[in-house]
């Protein structure tokens, strides 16, 4: 066979390439060189980071904030620390000393037993009365650290217990010393005292003690008198006596008098609450009332006095558990008990009782349950099941302790950590009745002069006083500041435009701690006696400014002409400056004819509103109040938000206006129908600005206010502020106080305030921008 022979393909030709057309050239002058490229890489990363970096340390300053007032929030923390065997006695009073370190007890013959915690040891103690008798009664007053012994024939005697500090090898100890009183009588003398307590203030000294005198209970009530000496207490003597029980319901199980020895309640079987008050050398019947008549079980279970001696601290068999304070009822004259708290039932009512001696918490306990409460906030701080069956308990002089003696006869300590007490949602931002009012109230007052002082902590006054400054310096502000950015971006000549607004500038620069010295010794006073003049150039020179515009618009055309466009305010300003002297000598006879009132010491008529305002509407005239405010941080944001406004107007596209003014629009149309809408958004935002600082101001409103923090909008009133009350308090908060989380609490308030107002108006700018924009 033939090989067949391969044919070769066909050749393709080579595909031929289309020319590349020449790409123009740059010239080199338009280059940028590489320094400018750096630079632009440079500052495009550093504007980034520097944008990471604000929000970072915004976020770092929301958390730290939040940190320091999350224990605000916080419960009571208990722990328990030892467990020391007692001996077996029969005790009566389980005593604390301040550190919690060396507790007592007293059993039924008088004899004190010390503990030292620290090693287990006990130390028996003779307080070492001039005579031997029977106790029959005992009171225990851990704020002085007293205790009043009832014998069995009648006679009281006031034991004084000292604490020391030594130091042994180097060792801290704590040591006691004991001085007891002579025996006093009391009541009925050969007669068992069944119930004794005791008030001394120091100038005032009160004993009330119950008897049984032959099948009738009595009630006995005595002043005293106790001499000191460079030992201790002296010889204490007896002066007035008063024989209570005819006044008494029928049947008095239990008897408290306060610690200032002015006040004696009385309890019955019945329930009933009998309350008497001391007046010099007398003591007068006031009130009687029944705690728990409302409930199912009208009986009582326990009643003593809060820390103060102003509140009553009532349990029940049923469990309920009420405070009664005193305060002056609506309409009253004297002060009465009145129920001011309600708290969560405790089963049973409660066995033992123990109030602290730092703040109005009371520890209460009933068998194996203790509950730890605040009298002021009716909050439960902490409530447990303890694993023993409880007799007697204390809370530490620092409230930092809490001890225990169970019917096994031994002392159980427990650490406590409630380093806040007094805070929670609804004491910083709810009504509460504090002792001493008539009615639940919001308050903010942070210190007072003793410990029976209870804080007061809620920040709503606070809030209210910042929108009430807020409102009052935008409502001077905002009117003057946009009609005078209108005018000066579309109707001044640009030889004063370039002088209006570089002084507006600085005038924000001003110092606000100069403007609030300005308003509290020049403006406020004369405000003060120049009220119906402010009054009287409100009305007359608004509506001056409309008809000298009016008349204006009316003049022939050859007198306007004589006038160029943009200098018609050299014509304005003497009008403006004749009509508010006008208002100002006007004032005084506008006073005389409508602001009379009738002197009640005198009888005659006297022209003066601040008298004739008092009467009128029930409420004050300071000095220092809103409308010094409005005026002065009206001030302070004027400039701000014309800046802005000016700047807003200004930026407007020209043919906008050139297009209006070329179909006919007068230039007052342009500006109100084309200028103002377009320009909207950034109105609103200057607005704004200027609201962040004036709800952030804080020299002005603390140097022209009184800085009181009250609850009204009377423009005649002074107010505190969120940042004025920071500014004020926290140089004397003490660190991680309660007042000093309070103080940023209030910061943070402000910040979510601010924060939310600024977000919402800017969602509304984006949608004015929307609306309104050009291309």
């Amino acid at each position: 066979m033939d090989q067949l022979q391969a044919i070769p393909p066909p050749e393709i030709p080579p595909r031929q390439q289309e020319p590349i057309p020449e790409q123009p050239t740059t010239p080199t002058r338009f280059l940028p060189s590489k320094t400018v490229l750096f630079i632009d890489r440079f500052m495009t990363r550093f504007i980034k980071i520097g944008g990471i970096s604000i929000i970072t340390a915004v976020l770092g300053i929301f958390l730290f904030i939040l940190w320091q007032i999350m224990p605000l929030f916080r419960s009571a923390k208990v722990k328990e620390l030892k467990t020391v065997s007692v001996p077996d006695k029969s005790y009566r009073i389980l005593g604390i000393d301040e550190w919690g370190e060396l507790p007592f007890l007293v059993d039924d013959t008088g004899r004190i037993s010390f503990v030292d915690l620290a090693s287990g040891q006990i130390q028996e103690a003779d307080p070492k009365f001039p005579e031997s008798k029977n106790f029959s009664a005992f009171r225990y007053d851990q704020l002085k650290q007293e205790i009043i012994f009832g014998t069995t024939d009648g006679f009281f005697s006031i034991l004084s217990i000292g604490y020391g500090t030594t130091y042994e090898n180097n060792q801290r100890k704590v040591v006691q010393s004991l001085n007891a009183g002579q025996f006093s009588p009391v009541g009925v003398p050969g007669i068992p005292i069944m119930k004794i307590d005791y008030g001394d203030s120091g100038t005032e000294k009160l004993i009330a003690a119950m008897q049984d005198v032959n099948g009738v209970v009595e009630i006995h009530a005595a002043t005293f008198t106790q001499t000191k000496t460079l030992f201790g207490s002296g010889e204490t003597t007896v002066g007035s006596s008063f024989n209570l029980t005819s006044q008494v319901g029928p049947d008095p199980v239990d008897l408290a008098v306060n610690r200032q020895g002015s006040e004696i309640v009385i309890a019955t079987k019945t329930g009933d609450i009998f309350y008497f008050t001391r007046s010099g050398e007398e003591v007068q019947f006031v009130q009687k009332f029944r705690p728990f008549e409302d409930t199912r079980d009208s009986s009582l279970k326990s009643m003593d006095f809060l820390l103060g001696g102003v509140s009553l601290v009532f349990t029940n068999h049923s469990g309920n558990n009420r405070i009664y304070s005193l305060y002056i009822p609506a309409g009253g004259e004297r002060r009465t008990f009145g129920k001011t708290k309600e708290f969560e039932e405790f089963p049973g009512g409660a066995d033992y009782y123990a109030p602290s001696m730092r703040n109005k918490a009371f520890l209460i306990g009933t068998k194996d349950t203790a509950s730890l409460r605040y009298g002021t906030t009716e909050n439960i701080r902490w409530q447990q099941q303890l694993p023993f069956t409880a007799q007697l308990a204390a809370l530490g002089g620092k409230y930092n302790r809490l001890i225990f003696l169970d019917t096994a006869k031994k002392l159980h300590l427990y650490e406590l950590d409630d380093p806040h007490p007094e805070s929670n949602i609804r004491a910083l931002f709810g009504k509460i009745w504090y002792e001493g009012y008539s009615q639940p109230s919001y308050e903010w007052q942070s210190t007072g002069g003793t410990d029976d002082f209870e804080s007061k902590l809620s920040l709503v006054p606070l809030l209210i006083g910042t929108l009430k400054g807020t409102f009052y310096a935008m409502l001077f502000a905002i009117p003057i500041a946009l009609l005078a950015a209108v005018y000066t971006s579309q109707f001044l000549h640009p030889n004063f435009r370039i002088i209006v607004k570089p002084t507006m500038e600085i005038m924000a620069s001003l110092p606000s701690v100069v403007l609030g010295f300005l308003a509290a010794l020049w403006l406020a006073p004369i405000l003060e006696t120049r009220v119906p003049s402010i009054l009287i150039a409100v009305i007359l020179l608004p509506a001056m400014a409309l008809l000298f515009g009016w008349l204006w618009s009316l003049l022939p055309i050859r007198w306007r002409v004589l006038i160029r466009p943009g200098y018609e305010w050299i014509a304005f300003v003497p009008l403006f400056l004749l009509t508010t002297y006008v208002a100002w000598i006007l004032g005084p006879v506008f006073e005389q004819l409508f602001f009379v009132v009738t002197d009640p010491s005198s009888g005659q008529k006297l022209a003066d509103f601040r008298r004739w305002w008092v009467q009128a509407t029930g409420l004050p005239f300071e000095q220092r109040n809103s409308l010094v405010v409005g005026f002065m941080m009206g001030f302070a944001v004027i400039p701000i938000i014309f800046t802005i406004t000016e700047d807003a107007l200004s930026n407007v596209p020209a043919a906008l206006r050139s297009g209006s003014l070329a179909l006919g629009a007068s230039r007052w149309q342009t500006a109100m129908r084309i200028v103002l809408p377009t320009a909207s958004a950034g109105i609103f935002s200057a607005i704004m600005i200027g609201f962040g600082r004036a709800i952030g101001e804080t020299m002005i409103v603390v140097m022209a206010t009184g800085n009181t923090p009250i609850m009204d909008f009377n423009i005649f009133s002074g107010m505190r502020t969120l940042s004025a009350n920071i500014a004020v308090e926290l140089p004397e908060a003490p660190v991680e106080g309660t007042l000093y989380r309070a103080l940023f609490l209030g910061g943070m308030v402000l910040f979510l305030l601010t924060f939310f107002i600024n977000t919402l108006a800017e969602i509304l700018r984006q949608r004015l921008r929307e609306k309104y924009k050009t291309v």
